[in-house]
């Protein structure tokens, strides 16, 4: 049996990411973000759902980019901080004690210390209601060397990434499969005759 609630998104768990933007150091800034997701493979592009009364909505509009940073169990703390304190009031990158890294292709900074930096330039902003969707353009994706095997695999479980859902962040590094493995046949061992 299920029970009814009032609609909401209850699209959980979601990936906890630290959005970087600035164009210069002076307006570097750090937010979480809860509304992100993939909207299309090629051209690959993804969306942030921002609030306008947020300290970096200008910043994004104004400079028409932004830096995805998945976060780690590590930097579980520094996420949260970021996102329960303004930059109006501080410098969150020193205050949570990141270090702001060179984006390649975008005029916006990534964090260091994160495992997944993904540059991305707006196309579009569409008014929802309570958030405006900044639907983004992926031009790079910056992924730390530690995570990248001899074949070029990334691997995504030692990463130790994090997840929120419902006000609480969520480890997600034990995978459980991989796509088709429901399906995939096994190997039939065929025994040579004697």
């Amino acid at each position: 049996m299920k029970r009814s609630f009032k609609p909401g998104t209850m699209i959980y768990p979601l990936p906890a990411v630290l959005v970087s933007c600035g164009a210069t150091p002076d307006e570097y800034n750090l937010f979480t973000v809860s509304w992100t997701g993939t909207v299309c493979t090629n051209p690959p592009m993804c969306y942030i759902s921002v609030r306008p009364e947020r300290y970096s909505y200008d910043i994004i509009k104004r400079n028409g980019c932004f830096v995805i940073n998945l976060t780690t169990n590590a930097l579980a703390r520094a996420t949260d901080f970021c996102g329960v304190r303004s930059g109006r009031d501080m410098d969150k990158f020193r205050e949570a004690g990141l270090t702001p890294g060179k984006a390649e292709v975008v005029a916006a900074p990534t964090v260091s210390e994160s495992p997944v930096s993904i540059e991305c330039k707006v196309v579009d902003i569409r008014p929802l209601g309570s958030h405006d969707m900044f639907l983004a353009e992926v031009v790079n994706v910056l992924v730390d060397d530690r995570y990248i095997d001899g074949n070029d695999k990334i691997d995504m479980a030692a990463m130790d990434l994090i997840a929120y859902s419902h006000g609480e962040y969520f480890d997600v590094s034990n995978p459980k499969g991989f796509f088709g493995w429901s399906v995939r046949r096994k190997k039939v061992i065929k025994r040579e005759r004697k």
